[in-house]
């Protein structure tokens, strides 16, 4: 059960929490009908979100164990059968999509796509340059959506873009730390790492970094976002976006961090705490600063 447990990482369920994003964002966090679809929509992602990782791990068992890290992983290691995690796979999918499709307002859309891209991606996708990356920043950009078809409303497009260019941001970083840990042996874990560089990546991450704050900034000040709160307030939680990316970067240059985007936040103090603040001051803005500004 340990074993299964790990299998399917609960501790990645943190980025499933981007389906709250249109709740929180269009000023229904406390009403009782929409958070409950919020929470559906959460639950159903993390079940399809498990159920992709243990067919990857299926699909790379022996590759895995050929890697100095995800020999570790359950299934590399032999700690999981592999028809047990064939059997919890099928189970897993076929519960997620059903409650998509079951949910008073039907977000299974955006969930199958998700589902078919990542086992694209698990099978071939990944292989390939830029494009495996973009995958991933998709699978992003599709949990936000299913959030806002949740609870029936419309996700600015603003917030999708920033979604899509921090996914990036973080999945061109995972693949320069893929790269520094592996040296010349990293294509032989992964395809796609043959036709990156260090210099490379480093030339599309700093981008990808500014970009992120750009999209963010713009949608604190679009007239539709200051029309919709009632305040100009939420562009006082910029500098913490912009924290949050710097900080992100100097872990990623001087640290040699980025492998793990999920642990790197749940461990580093001061990530931790900004984010934290963010949402503390997101929440003022959004819920308590109308007419301020």
């Amino acid at each position: 059960m340990k074993a299964l447990l790990e299998a399917i990482r609960p501790v990645q369920w943190v980025k499933n929490l981007l389906v709250f994003a249109p709740l929180v964002f269009s000023k229904h966090l406390f009403d009782a009908t929409a958070a409950t679809h919020a929470v559906i929509a959460f639950s159903a992602f993390c079940l399809v979100a498990s159920s992709i990782y243990l067919f990857n791990d299926l699909f790379d068992v022996e590759r895995d164990r050929e890697h100095p890290q995800k020999r570790d992983r359950p299934l590399a290691s032999g700690r999981l059968s592999i028809v047990v995690a064939r059997v919890v796979f099928v189970i897993l999918a076929i519960a997620g999509v059903t409650i998509g499709v079951l949910a008073p307002l039907q977000f299974y859309v955006p969930i199958t796509v998700y589902f078919a891209l990542n086992i694209a991606y698990s099978v071939r996708l990944k292989h390939v340059a830029i494009i495996d990356t973009m995958c991933i920043a998709i699978g992003f950009v599709l949990r936000v959506l299913t959030g806002g078809l949740a609870i029936g409303q419309p996700v600015s497009g603003w917030l999708i873009l920033c979604t899509f260019f921090i996914a990036l941001m973080l999945a061109f970083c995972k693949r320069r730390h893929e790269i520094s840990l592996l040296g010349t042996d990293s294509s032989s874990h992964r395809r796609a790492l043959d036709d990156y560089s260090l210099h490379f990546l480093d030339q599309l991450i700093a981008p990808l970094g500014a970009l992120t704050v750009t999209t963010y900034a713009l949608y604190t000040v679009a007239p539709q976002t200051i029309e919709k709160f009632g305040t100009e307030n939420l562009i006082w939680t910029v500098p913490f976006v912009v924290y949050g990316v710097f900080r992100y970067l100097w872990l990623v240059h001087m640290r040699s961090e980025g492998g793990n985007p999920t642990k790197l936040l749940l461990s580093d103090v001061p990530t931790l705490l900004n984010v934290f603040a963010w949402g503390a001051v997101a929440l003022w803005a959004v819920y308590g600063g109308a007419h301020g500004g």
